[in-house]
């Protein structure tokens, strides 16, 4: 992977698409993406941003789990939960801890999973990949919500605009 990577570390904020690209499975890499959003590379996290950012462009998941791919190859990464966690919103626009700017609408919906007691908002960043609300934007987000009677939707209201949430039971 090294050598795409190089090359690809000269531009980690471009989209790639990780989606087209079909390399074989090259087996695991000992990255693990912890459920508070650091990633670790054999238990340590890794230390440059840009990195992570770059890696973060890289992900997909597949039939073989959440991998990172290049043209070339394939390799399984560990997730504890979701790769990406929102950590901000302003109005419809929700900001992920890697930098990416996502309005919610169709293409990047909103889910609230509920474990237990617990609510767990979720965003989808792009193709099967989503970010978990970190509890200092559900709380905020949960500020102008209304459950429907029969607890299958939350309904919110950001600038203006109402949203019906699904709520699904994990």
């Amino acid at each position: 992977m090294s050598d795409w990577l190089n090359e690809a570390a000269r531009f980690p904020e471009k989209d790639y698409p990780v989606e087209s690209w079909q390399p074989p499975l090259c087996g695991a890499i000992d990255i693990v993406i912890r459920r508070d959003g650091v990633w670790l590379h054999e238990g340590r996290p890794i230390a440059r941003p840009a990195l992570v950012r770059l890696f973060s462009r890289l992900l997909r998941r597949d039939a073989d789990g959440y991998v990172l791919v290049t043209p070339v190859e394939k390799l399984i990464v560990t997730v504890e939960d979701l790769p990406f966690r929102i950590v901000d919103f302003d109005g419809t626009t929700f900001v992920t801890d890697q930098a990416q700017r996502l309005t919610l609408g169709p293409d990047h919906p909103l889910v609230i999973d509920v474990a237990g007691d617990e609510w767990r908002p979720r965003m989808k960043v792009r193709g099967d990949l989503w970010a978990r609300m970190t509890r200092a934007c559900a709380a905020r987000l949960f500020e102008t919500a209304e459950l429907s009677a029969d607890g299958k939707w939350c309904y919110v209201r950001l600038c203006e605009q109402g949203f019906e949430i699904p709520v699904l039971s994990e």
